[in-house]
């Protein structure tokens, strides 16, 4: 499969949208159970490009946007100011491709690039295969929170897990 990671533009967030509320619909790695809109994406894509913040999509040759991934502000206490919480999501019909580990290494750079110093992830813990993704990304697995979430109708656990960028002064 031929596919380029890039910025994401707002001509990406209508597949952006549909990507994320398919997410919300059929599984448990976002937590929401409420569909978001158009105009929720857009000001979700403003509010990461303006705080300096990468959202980064994979498209085949046509354009089409087959997954995304982008991180944010884990605390918004300025001692966590070099932490990162990241996200990640693959089309559907294009997971098993290796989109997956080729956006998280993209936006791992970014991120080094950025003079960060950990990247968090937050994983539902049956979720086997984000785990070993990020396992083979060099992520270690720092704590697990039993029953902290629910989502279709049973308590979910979380996963969390974190890569250590790069030392710091």
């Amino acid at each position: 499969m031929t596919y380029s990671i890039q910025d994401a533009s707002e001509a990406d967030l209508p597949d952006i949208l549909a990507i994320y509320n398919d997410a919300v619909e059929q599984t448990t790695a976002i937590w929401n159970e409420t569909l978001v809109d158009l105009a929720n994406r857009r000001a979700w894509l403003a509010e990461r490009v303006a705080a300096g913040f990468p959202v980064l999509v994979a498209r085949d040759m046509a354009g089409a946007v087959l997954g995304y991934a982008s991180y944010g502000t884990w605390r918004t206490i300025e001692g966590f100011r070099q932490t990162v919480e990241h996200s990640v999501y693959v089309r559907t019909d294009q997971r098993g491709q290796g989109l997956g580990p080729a956006l998280m290494q993209a936006l791992i750079a970014r991120a080094r690039a950025a003079n960060l110093h950990v990247m968090v992830a937050a994983i539902e813990s049956e979720n086997t295969a984000s785990i070993r993704l990020h396992q083979r990304l060099g992520f270690v697995t720092t704590g697990q929170m039993p029953q902290v979430g629910r989502k279709f109708g049973r308590w979910l656990d979380l996963t969390f897990m974190q890569l250590i960028l790069g030392a710091k002064e």
